[in-house]
């Protein structure tokens, strides 16, 4: 059975996990996969019987085969020990008939701890190996930023860049990133939105002038973000976790089908569940989330992707994205693993805004994709009725997703991404009191939900602000340039 890595857009060049989690994306401007992904079969009763850390290892030593035991082992214990504020890692709440599992409980309050605790230490060891450093540069639209600024913050022979759009984040996440420590990080305000971003990123990776100057320095260029399979790989871990947590509860018993609603913008979170489905996770459908930018929801109801239209600021910034970069690897799985159906559809975006997929395809996603979208009264509707009802404070993003498992087959799992506490105003309004200020608002919403403001939270209003440089897009390449001469420090 290969154990390699290859290209969305080319099979050509194969490699292995280390300098697929070192490159990011591939040099075509791929994403990197596993042809024999479906091959690799979990055994679900050994899942249910292991820890969350334990069965990372499980899982992790299947898609990173190059990782030895004790390497993974290291990194794992370096993410997960301390980092989060539950043994669970990720609980599970039971709100009305639907499971929420709760994502937020790392460092900064959202899901993508679970991987950006774990991407540093993976890429760290990959690094000792090559003997090389790397600059990480992330787009974020708000909550990867400050888990990739924080889980890279410091680490030896690792710089990092991080990119936002300017006024377009709330003012917590721009609190939390402005005010980022480490020796190690820059973060720069973006004049645009995600989308710009993260397409700029994606240029300056395949720029052969930049590239030439990181060689000479022995710097590799790489990602934080979902495109990157160590960021994503993480991830499966969690859907795996959800479904042993129904079978302790008594919920189900093992080999039971249950379903899954994931708030998405990129596909990364809902690509990592379909990932597990590859690998034996028993999944009737996954249900793809969205707020009022419902790129996903047109693409998966017509078959047609198509980011030719307006731009929509919402109260759920993290799924404020028209570029679903992570789709692209369901293409890949869903056509068969053809690359070169999937290049042409990624030229055909690029200079068009859109592409078709056949008729025969869409309805195979159908068959394990489903989707609705709640624009920003919905979502605040479903806050306030959640609240109302059974006493549970969701986030906007976490709240689109309820909604839309509410039409789900049961059991349905729920991914709450974020703790309300992030989007404190937002949420505050939605159940009927008003706080002008985010920062003051976290009080105000702990005076009616008795969950504590996370630690990360809590200090925020006290942190002097770093990181105050607001740029064009055309002016990043500069950035990562003088990143390369003032980031690594020996």
């Amino acid at each position: 059975m290969p154990t390699y890595y290859e290209s969305t857009r080319n099979n050509e060049r194969k490699i292995s996990s280390k300098q697929a989690i070192l490159e990011g994306i591939s040099k075509d401007g791929g994403l990197y996969v596993r042809p024999d992904l479906d091959q690799i079969q979990l055994d679900l009763n050994t899942i249910c019987r292991q820890s969350y850390k334990e069965n990372a290892l499980y899982i992790l030593s299947r898609l990173l085969p190059d990782y030895t035991e004790a390497e993974l082992k290291e990194c794992i214990d370096a993410a997960y020990t301390d980092n989060f504020d539950t043994p669970e890692i990720t609980p599970l709440r039971k709100v009305g008939d639907i499971y929420v599992c709760e994502l937020f409980h790392g460092p900064t309050s959202a899901f993508k701890d679970v991987a950006l605790t774990l991407l540093p230490q993976l890429m760290r060891v990959a690094l000792r190996s090559a003997g090389q450093k790397a600059l990480i540069l992330t787009a974020t639209s708000g909550d990867t930023g400050k888990a990739a600024l924080e889980g890279f913050r410091d680490v030896d022979d690792i710089g990092i860049v991080v990119y936002y759009p300017h006024q377009k984040v709330s003012q917590i996440q721009y609190r939390q990133m402005a005010t980022q420590r480490g020796s190690n990080v820059k973060v720069y305000a973006v004049k645009g939105n995600f989308d710009d971003a993260q397409s700029q990123v994606k240029r300056l990776f395949l720029d052969p002038e930049l590239n030439q100057k990181a060689q000479a320095e022995k710097i590799m260029l790489t990602s934080a973000n979902s495109i990157n399979i160590g960021r994503l790989v993480p991830q499966i871990v969690y859907y795996f976790e959800s479904y042993k947590q129904l079978v302790k509860q008594n919920v189900i018993t093992v080999g039971d089908p249950i379903s899954f609603s994931v708030p998405t913008g990129n596909f990364g979170d809902v690509l990592a569940g379909y990932y597990g489905y590859l690998m034996g996770l028993p999944v009737k459908k996954f249900y793809v989330a969205s707020n009022a930018n419902h790129v996903l929801t047109d693409f998966l109801t017509t078959g047609t992707y198509d980011r030719n239209r307006p731009f929509i600021q919402t109260i759920s910034p993290s799924m404020d994205i028209l570029i679903s970069s992570n789709l692209e690897r369901l293409l890949y799985y869903m056509s068969g693993k053809d690359n070169a159906f999937v290049a042409s559809c990624m030229e055909q975006l690029k200079t068009e805004g859109k592409y078709t997929i056949p008729q025969a395809m869409l309805e195979r996603i159908r068959e394990r994709f489903d989707c609705g979208y709640v624009d920003d009264e919905g979502t605040k509707a479903v806050i306030r009725e959640v609240y109302e009802k059974d006493g549970v404070v969701l986030d906007p993003h976490t709240a689109i997703g309820y909604r839309v498992a509410e039409k789900a087959d049961r059991p349905v799992v729920s991914l709450a991404t974020a703790s309300p506490y992030k989007f404190s105003v937002d949420v505050l309004d939605a159940i009927g009191k008003k706080a002008d200020d985010q920062l003051q608002a976290m009080n105000e919403l702990h005076k009616v939900w008795s969950d504590p403001v996370p630690k990360g939270l809590a200090e925020l209003p006290t942190l002097p602000i770093l990181h105050k440089d607001v740029i064009e897009v055309n002016e990043m390449k500069q950035s990562v340039e003088n990143a390369m001469e003032t980031l690594f420090h020996d």
